[in-house]
C-alpha cells in the first residue's frame, strides 16, 4: 500500500470508531432517558392523583361536619365514587411495585369503608346534634383518618420510586457516556500507534536517508541503507541508491580520465624535451 492509502486508512479507522462510539453513546442516552423520563412522569401523575383524591375527601368530609344539626338530608353533599374508582384503577394499572399495588388496594378499600359509613348519615342526620356528633367523630372520623393514612402511605411508596428513578436516570446518564469515553481512550490509543508507526516506518527512514546522503556527500561513503517495505519511501530509497552509485561510478570515470590526461601531459612533455 502506498503512503496515502496507509495513513488515510489509520486516520480512517479512529474516525470512524470515534463516529461509531458517539452514536451508540447518544442513542443509550436517549433510550434511558425516554425510558426513565416516562416512569418519571407516571410517578409524579400518581401523586396528583392521589393529592386530587385526598383534597376531594378533606372536602367532603368537612362538609359533612358543617351540616351537622341541620337535620335536612338535602344537604348532604353528593360525591362521584364512579370517577374516584376509574382514576384508582389506572393508578393501579400505572403502578408497576407490589408494594404500591398493595397501597392502592388499601386506599381503595378505606375509601369504600368510609363512602359505606358516610351513607348512614341520611339517617343520622334526622337525630339531635349530639347524636350527629357522635356518629361523626366516633364512625365516620377514623374511617376517614384510615383513608388519609393510606392515601399518605402511597403517596410515600411513590415519592421513594420517583427517587429511584432519578438514580437511575442518573445512572443511566453514566452508564451512556462509557462509550464515549472508551472510545476516546481507544482514539487516543490508536492515535499514539499510529504516532509510532509513523516514527517507526517513515520518520526513522528518512532520518537514515539523510544520515546517508550526507556521509556520501561529505566523506564520499558508500549509500547503502536498506529498509523493507512496499510504498513510495522504498521507491524514493531505492533512486537515491541508484543515484549515489551512479555519481560514484561518475566520479570514479573523471578520475580516471584525469589520471590518463595527466599521463599524456607527462609523456608529451617528456617527448618534447627529448
Amino acid at each position: 500500500m502506498s503512503m496515502s492509502v496507509k495513513l488515510t486508512f489509520s486516520l480512517g479507522a479512529i474516525a470512524v470508531i470515534l463516529l461509531l462510539s458517539s452514536i451508540i453513546s447518544i442513542m443509550e442516552y436517549r433510550r434511558m432517558s425516554d425510558y426513565v423520563s416516562n416512569l418519571i412522569a407516571s410517578n409524579i401523575n400518581c401523586i396528583n392523583i392521589a393529592q386530587k383524591i385526598a383534597g376531594e375527601s378533606d372536602r367532603y368530609n368537612l362538609q359533612l361536619l358543617a351540616i351537622i344539626g341541620e337535620n335536612d338530608p338535602s344537604l348532604i353533599p353528593e360525591v362521584d365514587c364512579n370517577s374516584f374508582m376509574d382514576e384508582y384503577r389506572s393508578l393501579k394499572e400505572t403502578l408497576t411495585s407490589r408494594e404500591a399495588v398493595a397501597r392502592t388496594d388499601s386506599v381503595i378499600y378505606s375509601y369504600s369503608a368510609y363512602m359505606l359509613t358516610s351513607l348512614e348519615f341520611e339517617k343520622v342526620i334526622m337525630n339531635d346534634f349530639i347524636d350527629n356528633r357522635d356518629w361523626y367523630f366516633k364512625r365516620l372520623q377514623p374511617k376517614y383518618q384510615r383513608l388519609k393514612s393510606d392515601i399518605a402511605k402511597l403517596n410515600d411508596v411513590i415519592y421513594v420510586h420517583l427517587k429511584e428513578n432519578s438514580e437511575t436516570f442518573q445512572d443511566g446518564f453514566y452508564r451512556s457516556i462509557i462509550p464515549g469515553v472508551v472510545s476516546v481512550g481507544a482514539g487516543l490509543l490508536l492515535v499514539l500507534l499510529l504516532l509510532v508507526f509513523i516514527l517507526m516506518y517513515y520518520v526513522r527512514p528518512l532520518k537514515k536517508m539523510l544520515s546517508g546522503i550526507g556521509d556520501y556527500r561529505d566523506f564520499g561513503r558508500r549509500y547503502s541503507y536498506e529498509f523493507d517495505g512496499d510504498d513510495e519511501l522504498v521507491a524514493l530509497n531505492k533512486d537515491l541508491t541508484e543515484l549515489a552509485d551512479e555519481n560514484a561510478e561518475l566520479k570514479r570515470r573523471l578520475s580516471k580520465l584525469r589520471e590518463e590526461r595527466e599521463k599524456l601531459i607527462e609523456s608529451s612533455s617528456a617527448a618534447q624535451e627529448i
